[in-house]
């Protein structure tokens, strides 16, 4: 059986940089009048307290990540959701999504609130399956014709179906350590 393993991961580590530069040149080709500083994320953004990021792990080699920041007291802002294109398909987004919603909640969140281009249809079926559905722009800066921006309730919603088990958890890094059963197809939660 293949495992998933979901890291929270330093903006500045090799797995982080190559997965975020992937989703750069992948933003810059569907949205090339987008100006690259759009895609940016501060280390303070995803601290301890604050926010996390994690990278998705398939057999040592990071294949996806995603990152939650603090808005306000109680909204959470995901951003930075990538799943390399040779693991799509697999479980991987919803795993990271389900890891990111669980740090949310263990921060006190009670919402949250994400960006996506309407370029992006597969990102915005994966956020609608998830519960997710469209709110007016939470920014000022999300007034593109091309933002599509949803919303969640967290205290309102059932969790994710996702096989997540913590391991290696400790109180300042619950998610150090994810893992997540893949079945036999590969797919999360397909036994």
């Amino acid at each position: 059986m293949a495992y998933l393993e979901l890291r929270r991961t330093p903006l500045g580590a090799p797995s982080a940089s190559a997965l975020l530069d992937a989703l750069n040149a992948e933003l810059l080709s569907r949205y090339p009048e987008v100006p690259t500083e759009h895609f940016r994320l501060d280390p303070t953004d995803v601290a301890e307290g604050r926010g996390a990021f994690l990278v998705a792990f398939s057999n040592r080699v990071p294949v996806g990540c995603g990152a939650l920041r603090r808005i306000d007291a109680g909204t959470g802002e995901l951003k930075r959701m990538f799943v390399d294109p040779g693991a799509r398909g697999l479980g991987v987004a919803r795993a990271l999504l389900a890891g990111l919603e669980a740090e949310a909640l263990r921060l006190g969140f009670d919402r949250l609130v994400l960006e996506v281009g309407e370029r992006q249809p597969e990102a915005v079926a994966l956020y609608a399956d998830a519960g997710f559905v469209r709110i007016s722009p939470f920014a000022a800066d999300m007034a593109s014709p091309l933002a599509v921006c949803l919303g969640k309730d967290l205290r309102d919603s059932a969790p994710l179906p996702a096989a997540v088990t913590a391991s290696s958890a400790t109180p300042t890094a619950p998610f150090s350590v994810v893992d997540l059963a893949l079945g036999p197809t590969g797919r999360l939660g397909q036994t």
